[in-house]
């Protein structure tokens, strides 16, 4: 999930990605207090937040329910390789 802290044009974007996935998809995104709901509901379902203006704004332009382009791959992976890290540190996930 991205966020953007400016709080009058706040975006944010959830993204859900599976083994199963081709590559990640948009489940959700908004401005002001759409993403304000889905920042509150990300940290309800304690799913780690991440922060990445540039990147937010390239997501911004997918619409929901649709994978993430290849150019993003590299970048997107990096942070879901880095949130499973922190999940399994904090006994999130089974082995």
């Amino acid at each position: 999930m991205k966020k953007n802290n400016n709080k009058k044009g706040k975006k944010a974007i959830a993204l859900k990605y599976s083994k199963d996935d081709t590559a990640p998809i948009i489940t959700a995104k908004g401005k002001g207090y759409v993403a304000e709901n889905i920042i509150k509901k990300g940290k309800e379902e304690k799913i780690e937040i991440y922060e990445d203006k540039e990147l937010l704004n390239d997501l911004m332009k997918i619409e929901i329910g649709q994978e993430i382009p290849p150019e993003l791959y590299d970048v997107v992976a990096q942070i879901i390789t880095y949130v499973y890290y922190l999940d399994k540190k904090k006994g999130d996930l089974d082995e």
